[in-house]
């Protein structure tokens, strides 16, 4: 898969090198959940039909974020993480168009006209409650009729689980109320997070917990405040482990921002500077304050306890 960064309006360069007939998915895509998946797979398998490549559109940042508007707390799939899910799914080109003030000010018009016929788009896939263009104004039904029947439009269905509209919004709101059954049934997958292991307050190792401290590498979407069953990957190798996601409530009062700690089970050695991938796997329990710590131990004994009877064993 080739991934090429787009601007509006495209440069000449640009439609010289890419411009080809192509079966083309477009969407915001965060999460590539499973109704995400659909909208691909229908486009991966029609370009197989009519031998055309298989491309992504998507867009960065997200327009949320630019506009400083909705209920924008992050991404669920930052775009490294999106380029290795749609690699593996047999896409051919990923075209991330930079979204800012200026793009977000584009009429339907312009985005067909300037943007998807250039590229040679012959088909359009997308979901069902696709919208683009200034304000959201265009709709899937006026892809075809902008771009003068010159382009094919496939819409696809939403995506339902018992009933459920699979929706990125809904997982979000899951992860904040640490509902890891929902948000990994909606994914398809583990929900994972990137970051470095940096310095911590080093309180772990002197209660016999050493935790590695995880700095996320971009703005994601963090789970609730609670204790989680997690695997870890290091340097290729998958760990089990446990996850507080908080403020330490036992050793600070009015903290704000939480952090991120993992005690990795039967492991030892310095984790300092490297980086972790880390999959949630199960919800243990909320975030509380301890009377102290005897009682903190205890508690986090019970959580590493729980934490192997919930994970399966790592071939």
């Amino acid at each position: 898969m080739e991934t090429i960064t787009l601007t509006y309006p495209l440069t000449e360069d640009i439609i010289t090198d890419y411009a080809r007939p192509q079966v083309l998915a477009i969407g915001q895509f965060d999460g590539l959940h499973l109704g995400h998946a659909s909208v691909i797979q229908s486009a991966v398998r029609l370009a197989a039909q009519v031998g055309l490549p298989a491309s992504v559109m998507t867009f960065h940042p997200h327009p949320k974020e630019v506009m400083k508007k909705g209920d924008y707390e992050g991404y669920l799939t930052p775009p490294e993480e999106k380029e290795e899910i749609l690699r593996e799914m047999g896409v051919d080109y990923l075209y991330i168009v930079e979204f800012n003030d200026a793009f977000s000010r584009v009429s339907p018009q312009n985005f067909v006209s300037g943007m998807l016929l250039p590229l040679g788009t012959t088909t359009a896939v997308v979901g069902f409650d696709f919208r683009f263009g200034y304000r959201g104004e265009g709709h899937a039904g006026m892809l075809r009729e902008l771009s003068e029947n010159t382009m094919d439009v496939h819409t696809v269905p939403p995506f339902l689980i018992e009933g459920e509209k699979v929706s990125s919004s809904g997982i979000r709101k899951a992860l904040q109320e640490g509902d890891v059954s929902l948000t990994n049934s909606w994914l398809g997958r583990p929900y994972t997070l990137k970051g470095t292991v940096m310095h911590g307050e080093k309180r772990g190792r002197k209660i016999g917990f050493p935790t590695a401290n995880v700095e996320p590498s971009e703005h994601y979407v963090l789970p609730a405040k609670g204790v989680y069953a997690v695997r870890a990957n290091h340097n290729g190798t998958w760990h089990q482990g446990v996850m507080n996601v908080g403020v330490k409530p036992t050793f600070h009062d009015n903290v704000l921002h939480p952090t991120l700690e993992i005690h990795l089970l039967d492991y030892s050695g310095d984790l300092y500077g490297d980086i972790l991938l880390v999959q949630l796997i199960h919800f243990i329990r909320e975030e509380r304050k301890f009377n102290g710590i005897d009682e903190l131990v205890s508690q986090i004994t019970k959580d590493a306890m729980t934490a192997r009877e919930l994970l399966q064993p790592i071939d």
